[in-house]
């Protein structure tokens, strides 16, 4: 029986993972867990899986949840704050951790079940986006198994030799003569839509995703292909690539997750239904398979694969992430820290959707000098960089 404890419990990634969980109950069990707030969700988790740990985010909600667990004479040790969640990711009696809480605040505890050297299922992008080289140094001093759970990442990954799945974070490409990693992308809503119209977009025409299942940020991030820029940024220090090493494809259908382009002419992809539990199930159970119920591929029924380059018009975004990547650790923090607090503002109608990538540029361009050596540099333009966004929004100053 095996230990999984999942950051992000109550999101998209983290109910799929107890999903598999589910599937597996022979080999796997929920050893601890965290989220944000969900009092409710994670209670019902609890009184499911029971649980050794939990934590909130949210302290009031973390003390609400105290209450309801005694007054059930409940077992788990409730957790809170930052620090409980860090605490929860750490504990070395876990099997592994499933890294999927959305935005920075997965970075520190997801740093935290490095440096305990436990293996961890990364889904959390922007763990890389802000520390990609200062993160693999520490995944390397504490002799740490990353894997992605990302699909696009979770396909590359299955697409090369295991010697490279087995060096993650330094991988040698040309060693093993890979010509170029293709990352593909669905396009999101409005890879059809006239461009003169996406000053008009509605929070709900951008968090309608055609083919995935996704939480309403990530959904804006598929919406202007910021999503693929801060995986075209997490793709480079996964696999140590440079940038000319990567192609982005749009993909509609969502069914080739990615591929890998070799010298010989070989081009390995990996297909599925675009359905989280596959590349979840493989981050746990690697290099094992395990069963889990998913819809199987019908290729009768699909007919046809389309496949186009990005329009950089319609998605500055996705641009501005790509400039942002050969500009460094500090631009690619900023950029990432600028687009979490403008997406929050969409949502909330306090600017309009083509807003997102003018507030980024502007924030990536005052940050992009900067230096990072550490971890707390990161966290310094990360703060820096939420606050000054913060401020050009309630100015309009974009």
């Amino acid at each position: 029986m095996k230990n999984i404890t999942i950051l992000g419990v109550t999101g998209s990634i983290g109910k799929s993972t107890l999903s598999v969980i589910d599937d597996n109950s022979e080999d796997y069990s929920l050893y601890a867990c965290a989220a944000y707030k969900d009092v409710d969700s994670m209670l019902k988790i609890i009184q499911k899986y029971n649980p050794k740990f939990v934590a909130l985010y949210d302290e009031k909600s973390a003390d609400m949840l105290q209450d309801a667990v005694n007054n059930l004479a409940l077992k788990t040790k409730v957790l809170k704050g930052e620090s409980g969640v860090i605490e929860l990711a750490s504990d070395s009696n876990s099997d592994e951790v499933v890294s999927a809480i959305v935005g920075a605040a997965g970075l520190k505890p997801t740093l935290s079940a490095v440096r305990s050297g436990i293996k961890v299922g990364l889904a959390n992008k922007e763990s890389l986006v802000m520390s990609g080289k200062i993160f693999f140094e520490e995944v390397k001093k504490y002799n740490t198994t990353i894997i992605p759970i990302d699909s696009e990442h979770s396909a590359i990954f299955q697409s090369m030799p295991k010697e490279l799945q087995e060096t993650i974070g330094f991988c040698d490409l040309k060693k093993h003569n890979i010509k170029k990693i293709l990352l593909t992308g669905s396009g999101g809503p409005f890879r059809d839509r006239d461009v003169n119209t996406l000053d008009f977009v509605t929070v709900d025409e951008a968090i309608n995703h055609p083919v995935w299942s996704m939480g309403p940020k990530i959904s804006v991030d598929s919406a202007t292909m910021m999503n693929k820029g801060l995986e075209f940024i997490e793709a480079r220090y996964l696999f140590n690539a440079k940038d000319e090493d990567i192609e982005i494809i749009v993909h509609p259908q969502s069914i080739i997750h990615s591929m890998v382009s070799y010298e010989d002419g070989a081009v390995i992809a990996q297909l599925g239904s675009p359905d989280m539990k596959t590349p979840i199930s493989l981050a746990l159970s690697y290099p094992q398979r395990l069963s889990i119920k998913v819809n199987e591929l019908d290729f009768f029924k699909i007919a046809q694969l389309n496949f186009k380059k990005p329009d950089y018009n319609r998605y500055p975004c996705l641009k501005l992430a790509r400039e942002a990547s050969k500009l460094g650790q500090s631009a690619t923090t900023a950029l990432n820290a600028a687009n979490e607090i403008a997406v929050s503002s969409f949502l909330h109608n306090n600017c309009k959707f083509t807003d997102i990538s003018k507030i980024c540029e502007i924030v990536v361009e005052k940050f992009m000098q900067k230096e990072v050596y550490c971890i707390d540099d990161v966290l310094d333009i990360d703060a820096k960089a939420r606050q000054f966004a913060l401020t050009i929004i309630n100015n309009k100053q974009y």
